[in-house]
């Protein structure tokens, strides 16, 4: 059942597609009603004109004339002002924003535009928020485990049995590397999304990604001294990971800006972008990504049939040279960083279908 909302002394029942002020109905068309509900349920978030388009006009041919009209009507309808605004805020080039405080009839309290969620019901949105980013950094490690696996397999794959497995364990590492790491970033991402200002995102991404890498450092060093009496040395670890998921939360907080704030194509370019700009920075610092810390591993142990010097070889190197290790980094970060962005758009769009 559809909550119901009350605000400025309206009443808005999305079910039965009424609007009331004491107890008379308020006349609005199909259209303006829907992006009246669109703005209410969200308070305080930036409703875009691509999502009106999507949400009301569903997908719809329209001017920019359209939209102006709807908002007009929906504030002389309110008597509401756009100069001195009570509900409906416009801000410039970018869309509009429900101002007032919202109140959801029934057992649920009320609460205002700076928090749009109730506690349960923002603890839900972070696990499903996270959880979903979580599942792209999957994806993303699974494509730069056959990567990898193909480039570093020592021998082809279709002579022997040893080629496969090392494919096999390098898909397993990376991957396993990538859901760490992008439940950090993804649930820090998700759990600083729930304020107003999203710059947080940054900050969240940043925390998420040091606590998730500084962690996996400090046990991965652990494990290979238990197992092998010796560390591959300076793997990837707390500040990679910082910078990384900070260029992330930067990435989805751009994406959100503006037009095109629903658009799954920018969301992925744009974070895609900040992360790969990282990726090459990490590398220019002297840190290593999956790419460095599999060669640096490589190096270490003696024996190994690991190999990652084809790759080098592509850019006229003598194995994983610091060439190989930037521009990996930059593809590295661009596709952890599409991907979980993708991912969590994609589940955000499913909790607006949902609720």
């Amino acid at each position: 059942m559809m909550p119901t909302y009350r605000f400025g002394g309206f009443v808005l029942d999305p079910h039965d597609r009424l609007l009331t002020r004491d107890d008379a109905v308020v006349e609005l068309n199909a259209r303006y009603f829907d992006a009246l509900v669109l703005l209410v349920r969200e308070p305080g978030t930036l409703i875009s004109k691509d999502r009106f388009l999507d949400d009301v006009w569903r997908g719809i041919p329209v001017t920019d004339e359209a939209l102006t009209q709807c908002i007009k009507t929906l504030r002389r309808q309110l008597g509401d002002r756009a100069a001195d605004p009570r509900l409906i805020e416009t801000v410039p080039k970018h869309g509009y924003r429900f101002i007032a405080s919202v109140e959801r009839v029934g057992d649920e309290p009320a609460y205002p535009p700076t928090t749009s969620q109730r506690p349960s019901s923002a603890f839900r949105d972070i696990l499903l928020l996270g959880g979903a980013g979580t599942i792209g950094g999957g994806v993303a490690g699974l494509i730069g485990g056959i990567f990898y696996g193909f480039a570093g397999a020592a021998q082809p794959l279709q002579p022997g049995i040893g080629a496969a497995s090392i494919l096999l364990v390098l898909m397993c590492l990376t991957i396993l590397a990538a859901l760490t790491g992008g439940a950090g970033v993804a649930f820090g991402i998700a759990a600083a999304g729930v304020a107003r200002d999203q710059r947080w995102r940054i900050a969240g991404g940043a925390v998420g990604g040091l606590v998730i890498g500084a962690s996996a450092k400090l046990l991965g060093l652990d494990a290979f001294n238990l197992l092998l009496g010796q560390s591959p040395g300076d793997i990837t670890g707390g500040s990679e990971g910082a910078l990384l998921g900070g260029a992330i939360g930067l990435g989805s907080w751009l994406a959100r800006r503006g037009a095109g704030a629903d658009s799954l194509r920018r969301t992925i370019l744009i974070t895609g972008a900040t992360g790969a700009a990282a990726g090459i920075i990490i590398p220019l610092l002297g840190g290593r990504l999956m790419g460095g810390s599999l060669d640096l591993l490589a190096r270490s142990i003696a024996g190994t049939r690991l190999r990652l010097d084809p790759i080098g070889a592509l850019f006229g190197e003598r194995g994983f040279g610091p060439i190989s290790q930037i521009v990996t980094g930059g593809l590295e970060g661009f596709l952890f960083g599409g991907c979980i962005a993708g991912a969590m758009l994609l589940a955000r769009r499913g909790l607006r279908t949902n609720s």
